[in-house]
């Protein structure tokens, strides 16, 4: 069974290891990826709700790493680890994702963004090692339900950036008439 929220389509030779989310975001698709590719901005928006980020060392390259903690509301702090694997701005990025650089247990994630008219849709497509791995990441850790809030953050946070970048075009136009 694969897990799909809002959209995708499911790969049938790895369906019973994969989630799949996605969101329509309003904005280009270039900022929507420039979200992810500064730790400024990762760092604001990264996470589940009431989650934080403190990132210990960040690369965007591919074979570069972001190695980083995520702190839980409940005060939990989760070691993270991603290496980017792939990059091909503003389309995709591939990573895998677990808690060292070493971990069995991590995961493969590819990221797409795809322009839809003023939106961007972004794809999230994870896949796991195992079946087990998958249903674990979705019964103990509510991935799926986590994987939306980062979503609706990131939704959020880009909503911002975007309004701001057009309220300092907008200031920098009404200068230049003046």
């Amino acid at each position: 069974m694969t897990t799909t929220s809002s959209g995708g389509e499911p790969d049938r030779t790895t369906a019973d290891r994969e989630i799949v989310i996605s969101r329509a975001i309003g904005a280009p698709r270039e900022l929507v990826f420039e979200a992810f590719t500064e730790v400024r901005h990762l760092s604001r928006w990264w996470g589940p709700e009431g989650f934080t980020t403190t990132t210990r060392s960040f690369e965007f390259r591919a074979g570069g790493v972001w190695d980083f903690v995520m702190h839980g509301p409940d005060g939990t702090d989760y070691q993270e680890w991603i290496t980017w694997t792939e990059i091909v701005p503003p389309e995709r990025i591939t990573l895998v994702h677990g808690e060292s650089r070493d971990d069995p247990d991590a995961f493969e994630s590819v990221l797409t963004f795809e322009p839809a008219g003023e939106e961007t849709r972004i794809v999230m497509r994870t896949v796991f090692p195992t079946k087990e791995l998958r249903d674990q990441a979705v019964e103990k850790y509510h991935a799926v339900e986590g994987g939306e809030q980062t979503l609706r953050n990131l939704a959020a946070y880009v909503a911002e950036l975007n309004r701001n970048g057009t309220a300092r075009n907008e200031t920098a136009r009404k200068g230049a008439e003046g």
